[in-house]
Protein backbone atom coordinates (compact mmCIF):
# COMPACT_ATOMS: atom_id res chain seq x y z
CA UNK A 1 0.00 0.00 0.00
CA UNK A 2 1.30 3.77 -1.32
CA UNK A 3 1.98 6.19 1.12
CA UNK A 4 1.72 10.40 1.17
CA UNK A 5 5.04 11.40 3.38
CA UNK A 6 4.78 15.21 3.81
CA UNK A 7 7.71 17.40 5.76
CA UNK A 8 7.80 21.02 5.44
CA UNK A 9 9.90 22.27 2.92
CA UNK A 10 12.79 23.34 4.90
CA UNK A 11 14.02 22.44 9.02
CA UNK A 12 17.72 23.40 10.74
CA UNK A 13 18.11 21.02 13.46
CA UNK A 14 20.24 21.14 16.54
CA UNK A 15 22.36 23.11 18.88
CA UNK A 16 23.13 26.02 17.83
CA UNK A 17 20.56 25.97 15.14
CA UNK A 18 19.09 29.42 15.57
CA UNK A 19 22.61 30.94 13.43
CA UNK A 20 20.66 30.27 10.50
CA UNK A 21 17.60 32.59 11.22
CA UNK A 22 18.94 35.36 9.21
CA UNK A 23 19.41 33.07 6.32
CA UNK A 24 15.87 32.50 5.98
CA UNK A 25 14.74 36.09 6.95
CA UNK A 26 16.86 37.03 3.95
CA UNK A 27 15.56 34.63 1.54
CA UNK A 28 12.20 36.65 1.89
CA UNK A 29 13.60 39.68 1.77
CA UNK A 30 11.66 40.50 4.78
CA UNK A 31 11.46 44.12 6.29
CA UNK A 32 8.84 44.04 8.83
CA UNK A 33 8.39 40.96 11.15
CA UNK A 34 5.92 39.98 13.80
CA UNK A 35 7.27 37.50 16.60
CA UNK A 36 4.69 35.49 17.83
CA UNK A 37 5.87 34.86 21.34
CA UNK A 38 5.24 33.89 24.63
CA UNK A 39 5.36 36.69 27.65
CA UNK A 40 7.40 34.73 29.62
CA UNK A 41 10.02 34.22 27.04
CA UNK A 42 10.31 38.31 26.81
CA UNK A 43 10.70 38.28 30.61
CA UNK A 44 13.79 35.61 30.17
CA UNK A 45 15.31 37.40 27.44
CA UNK A 46 15.10 34.57 24.89
CA UNK A 47 13.15 37.02 22.62
CA UNK A 48 15.87 39.32 22.18
CA UNK A 49 18.33 35.62 20.51
CA UNK A 50 15.36 36.88 17.71
CA UNK A 51 14.88 40.73 18.09
CA UNK A 52 18.26 41.74 18.12
CA UNK A 53 19.52 40.31 14.65
CA UNK A 54 16.72 41.38 13.20
CA UNK A 55 17.19 45.28 14.39
CA UNK A 56 20.63 45.00 13.83
CA UNK A 57 20.08 44.10 10.39
CA UNK A 58 17.47 47.13 9.87
CA UNK A 59 14.42 44.88 10.22
CA UNK A 60 11.41 46.32 11.87
CA UNK A 61 10.84 43.57 14.15
CA UNK A 62 7.47 43.84 16.59
CA UNK A 63 6.93 41.39 19.47
CA UNK A 64 3.15 40.55 20.26
CA UNK A 65 3.09 38.38 23.27
CA UNK A 66 -0.53 37.57 23.60
CA UNK A 67 -0.03 34.07 23.47
CA UNK A 68 -2.00 32.08 26.92
CA UNK A 69 -1.77 27.99 27.06
CA UNK A 70 -4.23 25.94 25.48
CA UNK A 71 -5.07 29.36 23.15
CA UNK A 72 -9.51 30.33 22.99
CA UNK A 73 -10.61 31.05 19.65
CA UNK A 74 -10.79 35.31 20.54
CA UNK A 75 -7.10 34.71 21.10
CA UNK A 76 -6.40 33.73 18.05
CA UNK A 77 -9.09 36.45 16.48
CA UNK A 78 -7.70 39.01 18.20
CA UNK A 79 -4.04 37.84 16.49
CA UNK A 80 -5.32 37.77 13.02
CA UNK A 81 -6.84 41.47 13.32
CA UNK A 82 -3.41 42.67 14.59
CA UNK A 83 -1.93 41.16 11.82
CA UNK A 84 -3.94 42.06 9.28
CA UNK A 85 -3.72 45.69 10.47
CA UNK A 86 -0.05 45.73 10.30
CA UNK A 87 0.65 44.97 7.33
CA UNK A 88 3.61 42.66 8.16
CA UNK A 89 5.23 40.57 5.29
CA UNK A 90 6.62 37.60 7.59
CA UNK A 91 5.71 35.67 10.73
CA UNK A 92 8.03 34.60 13.51
CA UNK A 93 6.81 31.76 15.96
CA UNK A 94 8.93 31.37 19.00
CA UNK A 95 7.47 29.82 21.83
CA UNK A 96 5.57 26.22 22.59
CA UNK A 97 2.80 25.25 20.50
CA UNK A 98 0.52 27.52 21.60
CA UNK A 99 2.38 30.30 19.92
CA UNK A 100 3.14 28.28 16.86
CA UNK A 101 -0.10 27.42 16.36
CA UNK A 102 -1.42 31.18 16.57
CA UNK A 103 1.79 32.27 14.66
CA UNK A 104 0.64 29.93 11.66
CA UNK A 105 -2.77 31.15 11.95
CA UNK A 106 -1.56 34.53 11.79
CA UNK A 107 0.56 33.89 8.45
CA UNK A 108 -2.69 32.07 6.36
CA UNK A 109 -5.15 34.61 7.85
CA UNK A 110 -3.71 37.77 7.28
CA UNK A 111 -3.89 37.68 3.92
CA UNK A 112 -7.28 36.05 3.45
CA UNK A 113 -10.90 37.22 4.26
CA UNK A 114 -13.54 36.35 7.31
CA UNK A 115 -12.78 35.29 11.20
CA UNK A 116 -10.77 32.55 12.41
CA UNK A 117 -14.18 30.94 13.61
CA UNK A 118 -14.57 30.83 9.34
CA UNK A 119 -11.87 28.21 8.92
CA UNK A 120 -12.56 26.18 11.36
CA UNK A 121 -12.73 22.25 10.98
CA UNK A 122 -15.82 21.40 12.45
CA UNK A 123 -18.25 24.23 11.82
CA UNK A 124 -16.47 26.59 9.73
CA UNK A 125 -18.22 27.62 5.77
CA UNK A 126 -14.53 28.82 4.08
CA UNK A 127 -11.76 27.70 2.59
CA UNK A 128 -8.21 28.45 2.44
CA UNK A 129 -6.70 29.41 -0.58
CA UNK A 130 -3.13 30.59 -0.55
CA UNK A 131 -0.13 30.34 1.85
CA UNK A 132 -0.54 33.61 3.22
CA UNK A 133 2.60 35.42 4.81
CA UNK A 134 6.14 33.17 5.15
CA UNK A 135 6.16 31.00 8.47
CA UNK A 136 9.46 30.84 10.56
CA UNK A 137 8.88 28.44 13.40
CA UNK A 138 10.95 28.66 16.29
CA UNK A 139 10.13 26.10 19.06
CA UNK A 140 11.13 26.69 22.64
CA UNK A 141 9.55 23.14 24.26
CA UNK A 142 10.25 19.98 22.88
CA UNK A 143 6.73 18.22 22.52
CA UNK A 144 4.34 19.80 20.20
CA UNK A 145 5.62 19.10 17.24
CA UNK A 146 3.57 21.97 15.82
CA UNK A 147 6.69 23.33 13.59
CA UNK A 148 5.87 20.35 11.35
CA UNK A 149 2.37 19.95 11.32
CA UNK A 150 -0.52 21.87 9.55
CA UNK A 151 -2.73 22.42 12.41
CA UNK A 152 -3.52 25.24 14.62
CA UNK A 153 -6.06 23.81 17.53
CA UNK A 154 -8.10 26.77 19.26
CA UNK A 155 -9.73 26.20 22.48
CA UNK A 156 -13.69 26.63 22.32
CA UNK A 157 -16.39 26.46 25.39
CA UNK A 158 -15.54 23.16 26.45
CA UNK A 159 -13.88 21.27 23.55
CA UNK A 160 -11.22 22.82 20.67
CA UNK A 161 -11.36 22.30 17.05
CA UNK A 162 -8.24 23.06 14.84
CA UNK A 163 -7.64 24.89 11.75
CA UNK A 164 -5.81 22.41 9.51
CA UNK A 165 -4.10 22.71 5.88
CA UNK A 166 -0.88 22.56 4.16
CA UNK A 167 -0.57 26.46 3.65
CA UNK A 168 -0.57 26.17 7.21
CA UNK A 169 3.18 24.11 7.32
CA UNK A 170 5.99 26.68 7.66
CA UNK A 171 8.32 27.42 4.79
CA UNK A 172 11.00 26.52 7.63
CA UNK A 173 11.43 25.49 11.10
CA UNK A 174 14.20 26.04 13.53
CA UNK A 175 14.73 23.64 16.06
CA UNK A 176 17.29 24.30 18.71
CA UNK A 177 17.74 22.35 21.84
CA UNK A 178 19.48 25.24 23.46
CA UNK A 179 16.10 27.20 23.29
CA UNK A 180 14.74 24.86 25.62
CA UNK A 181 17.34 24.79 28.68
CA UNK A 182 15.53 27.36 30.77
CA UNK A 183 12.03 25.19 30.47
CA UNK A 184 10.88 24.99 33.93
CA UNK A 185 10.73 20.74 35.36
CA UNK A 186 6.55 20.52 34.81
CA UNK A 187 6.12 21.88 31.58
CA UNK A 188 9.41 19.76 30.31
CA UNK A 189 7.74 16.81 31.99
CA UNK A 190 4.33 17.77 30.17
CA UNK A 191 5.23 19.00 27.00
CA UNK A 192 7.64 15.62 26.97
CA UNK A 193 4.79 13.51 27.28
CA UNK A 194 2.75 15.05 24.44
CA UNK A 195 5.70 14.06 22.31
CA UNK A 196 6.12 10.85 23.13
CA UNK A 197 2.44 9.84 22.78
CA UNK A 198 2.98 11.97 19.18
CA UNK A 199 5.12 8.97 18.29
CA UNK A 200 3.36 6.18 20.23
CA UNK A 201 -0.15 6.84 18.66
CA UNK A 202 1.98 7.06 15.17
CA UNK A 203 3.17 3.47 15.58
CA UNK A 204 0.06 1.71 16.28
CA UNK A 205 -2.01 3.58 13.74
CA UNK A 206 -3.79 2.23 11.02
CA UNK A 207 -1.79 4.56 8.68
CA UNK A 208 1.71 3.51 10.30
CA UNK A 209 4.04 3.31 7.46
CA UNK A 210 7.85 2.19 7.39
CA UNK A 211 8.74 5.63 7.30
CA UNK A 212 7.06 6.77 10.14
CA UNK A 213 7.64 3.75 11.51
CA UNK A 214 11.08 4.66 11.63
CA UNK A 215 10.90 8.21 12.66
CA UNK A 216 8.32 6.69 15.92
CA UNK A 217 10.71 4.33 16.90
CA UNK A 218 13.30 6.70 17.58
CA UNK A 219 11.02 9.36 18.86
CA UNK A 220 10.61 6.53 21.47
CA UNK A 221 13.82 5.94 22.53
CA UNK A 222 15.39 9.26 22.58
CA UNK A 223 12.41 11.07 24.52
CA UNK A 224 12.38 7.48 26.45
CA UNK A 225 15.73 8.05 27.59
CA UNK A 226 16.17 11.48 28.21
CA UNK A 227 13.28 12.75 29.59
CA UNK A 228 13.76 12.21 33.48
CA UNK A 229 17.22 13.89 33.26
CA UNK A 230 15.61 17.00 31.45
CA UNK A 231 13.48 16.92 34.34
CA UNK A 232 15.30 17.03 36.99
CA UNK A 233 18.87 18.73 35.44
CA UNK A 234 17.34 21.12 32.84
CA UNK A 235 20.79 22.23 31.82
CA UNK A 236 21.55 18.81 30.72
CA UNK A 237 23.08 19.53 26.91
CA UNK A 238 23.03 15.80 26.06
CA UNK A 239 19.30 15.07 27.19
CA UNK A 240 17.48 18.40 26.17
CA UNK A 241 19.19 17.61 22.44
CA UNK A 242 17.42 14.09 22.62
CA UNK A 243 14.29 15.57 23.60
CA UNK A 244 14.42 18.36 20.99
CA UNK A 245 15.43 15.55 18.14
CA UNK A 246 12.76 13.53 19.14
CA UNK A 247 10.06 16.08 19.91
CA UNK A 248 10.99 17.04 15.67
CA UNK A 249 10.67 12.71 14.69
CA UNK A 250 7.41 12.45 16.94
CA UNK A 251 5.71 15.41 15.23
CA UNK A 252 7.01 13.91 11.48
CA UNK A 253 5.94 10.44 12.94
CA UNK A 254 2.15 11.85 13.81
CA UNK A 255 1.65 14.62 11.11
CA UNK A 256 2.01 11.62 8.49
CA UNK A 257 0.50 8.71 10.47
CA UNK A 258 -1.83 10.36 12.67
CA UNK A 259 -3.07 10.02 16.00
CA UNK A 260 -6.23 8.73 17.95
CA UNK A 261 -8.15 7.85 20.98
CA UNK A 262 -5.76 9.47 22.81
CA UNK A 263 -5.98 12.66 21.53
CA UNK A 264 -9.55 12.44 20.54
CA UNK A 265 -10.40 12.47 24.17
CA UNK A 266 -7.18 14.64 25.26
CA UNK A 267 -8.98 17.59 23.56
CA UNK A 268 -12.51 17.40 25.54
CA UNK A 269 -10.45 17.08 28.72
CA UNK A 270 -8.42 20.13 28.23
CA UNK A 271 -11.27 21.90 27.23
CA UNK A 272 -14.03 20.82 29.96
CA UNK A 273 -10.84 21.05 32.78
CA UNK A 274 -8.17 23.31 31.43
CA UNK A 275 -5.62 21.60 32.14
CA UNK A 276 -2.90 21.05 29.75
CA UNK A 277 -2.85 18.55 26.93
CA UNK A 278 0.40 17.45 27.54
CA UNK A 279 -1.27 16.46 31.22
CA UNK A 280 -4.54 15.46 29.61
CA UNK A 281 -2.05 12.44 27.46
CA UNK A 282 -0.35 11.85 30.45
CA UNK A 283 -3.83 10.56 32.07
CA UNK A 284 -5.23 9.02 28.77
CA UNK A 285 -2.32 6.99 27.24
CA UNK A 286 -2.14 4.02 29.38
CA UNK A 287 -5.76 3.04 29.34
CA UNK A 288 -5.83 4.09 25.79
CA UNK A 289 -3.15 1.87 25.26
CA UNK A 290 -4.65 -1.04 27.55
CA UNK A 291 -7.76 -0.84 25.49
CA UNK A 292 -6.62 -1.39 22.01
CA UNK A 293 -3.50 -4.23 23.23
CA UNK A 294 -5.34 -7.14 22.12
CA UNK A 295 -5.24 -5.86 18.68
CA UNK A 296 -1.48 -4.47 18.38
CA UNK A 297 0.63 -6.81 20.69
CA UNK A 298 3.25 -6.59 18.63
CA UNK A 299 3.47 -2.90 18.20
CA UNK A 300 3.18 -2.74 21.44
CA UNK A 301 6.15 -5.19 22.33
CA UNK A 302 8.04 -2.82 19.49
CA UNK A 303 7.60 0.28 22.05
CA UNK A 304 8.44 -1.85 24.88
CA UNK A 305 11.94 -2.44 23.16
CA UNK A 306 12.16 1.16 22.11
CA UNK A 307 11.64 2.51 25.89
CA UNK A 308 14.74 0.30 26.65
CA UNK A 309 12.76 -2.21 28.68
CA UNK A 310 13.68 -6.00 28.31
CA UNK A 311 11.96 -8.43 26.51
CA UNK A 312 10.81 -12.02 27.63
CA UNK A 313 8.90 -15.06 25.95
Amino acid sequence: MSAKITFTPLSYTGWGALDHLMDEVERFDAKKVLIVTDPLLEKLGITDKVAEPLKAAGIQAELYTEVVPEPPLEVGERLVRFTRDREFDLVIGLGGGSALDLAKLAGVLATHEGDVADYLNLTGTRSLTHKGLPKILIPTTSGTGSEVTNIAVLSLATTKDVVTHDYLLPDAAIVDPALTVSLPPKVTAATGIDALTHAIEAYVSVNANPVTDGLALQAIRLISGSIRTAVSDGGNKEARSDMSYGSFLAGLAFFNAGVAGVHALAYPLGGQFHISHGESNAVLLPYVMGYIRPSSEKRMRDIYGAMGFALSG
